[in-house]
């Protein structure tokens, strides 16, 4: 296919396909663009953002039958393959014979490169080395001073994950606030937020050429649609005081304190009716895996609230009222609550 034949086919299953780089795109065509079809053919939709237990799953067993059919030692050495050079060139042959590529997207529709990111997160043992010591942070630290954003060198030099490195320094960096949020934090957190806003619609409000009315109005939908997605390590930057989860958490409140007008919708008998309806039509879903829930569809049931917000509760509720809901999957834990939890809210009420 040719570079524009490419952009156009893919464009049905990857919405964002013209913003990609050429390289990407010709990468994509190569190695997802059939799958994609064959997917489509079954009346399977291509899915983005959080991968759910059942394609969790699916990586384990397409690694492991990947493993067992080469015999490449453990999944480690199969996807860090740099980190054992004595047996790199062995590993990228078996890995070419055998087809990875293909064995390792078998039943997950999702594109290839996302895919394999999961998979390296999963089976990276430098992702469950568990809180960072006092050292490690100093450690840290002095290796972001002298190799700057470079976390995969960062990553190898302290035995950590690229993703960890990154994450923990963006924590570390700055002196980090608790508590209550001063003015100026909120007022620094709102102009940031503002800024990103902006810096997305801006191009298509200058090629707008609706009333201005309408115009409001998309820039409304379009908003509703970032706010999903914000960039919080530039907010963050931006706040300078707060952590990026600490900034998402407080824009989270504020956006719900906008939407609802101020009124109180989860206490009382308000918030009694809210767990009710929820645990309710979570359970009328049948859904397997949180990932299934259109969580905007479900903020009506408590008002007119951000999916975060709905998420938060929904947390909140498994938290306080499932025993051991760690080792429960999501579907056990909707039973639990719609069987044990809710004729006792329901009683209350």
């Amino acid at each position: 296919l040719d570079l524009d034949t490419a952009k156009q086919e893919l464009e049905e299953f990857i919405p964002h396909v013209r913003q990609m780089s050429d390289h990407s795109v010709r990468k994509m065509a190569g190695r997802d663009l059939m799958r994609f079809k064959q997917f489509k053919k079954q009346g399977i939709a291509i899915k983005f953002g959080r991968f759910s237990e059942k394609e969790n799953n699916q990586i384990r067993k397409n690694i492991e039958e990947f493993l067992s059919i080469t015999g490449i030692e453990n999944a480690e050495k199969l996807l860090f393959t740099s980190r054992f050079p004595e047996e790199r060139e062995t590993i990228h042959r078996l890995k070419a014979e055998h087809l990875f590529c293909e064995k390792l997207s078998q039943g997950i529709p999702r594109a290839w490169r996302l895919i394999y990111y999961r998979a390296r997160k999963m089976f990276d043992p430098n992702n469950y080395k568990g809180r960072y010591t006092k050292e490690e942070k100093e450690k840290l630290k002095k290796y972001h001073a002298l190799h700057g954003n470079d976390w995969k060198k960062i990553s190898e030099m302290m035995s950590r994950s690229n993703l960890s490195v990154a994450m923990k320094y963006s924590e570390i960096k700055s002196p980090i606030k608790y508590g209550r949020w001063s003015k100026k934090e909120i007022q620094r957190l709102m102009h940031a937020v503002e800024e990103v806003i902006v810096k997305r619609t801006e191009p298509e409000g200058a090629n707008s050429r609706s009333s201005s009315k309408e115009s409001h109005r998309n820039l409304l939908v379009d908003r509703e649609k970032l706010l999903q997605k914000l960039p919080w390590t530039e907010i963050e930057a931006k706040v300078r005081t707060r952590y990026w989860r600490q900034c998402k958490q407080k824009w989270t409140s504020i956006l719900t304190n906008k939407m609802t007008k101020g009124q109180q919708l989860y206490r009382g008998t308000n918030g009694l009716q809210a767990k009710i309806n929820l645990i309710k039509r979570l359970y009328e879903m049948k859904v397997e895996d949180a990932n299934e829930v259109n969580w905007g569809e479900l903020s009506n049931i408590i008002g007119d609230v951000p999916r975060s917000y709905v998420q938060a509760k929904f947390h909140k509720l498994k938290v306080c009222y499932v025993p051991f809901w760690q080792k429960k999957t999501f579907s056990e834990i909707i039973d639990y609550l719609y069987e044990e939890k809710l004729p006792e809210l329901e009683q209350k009420l």
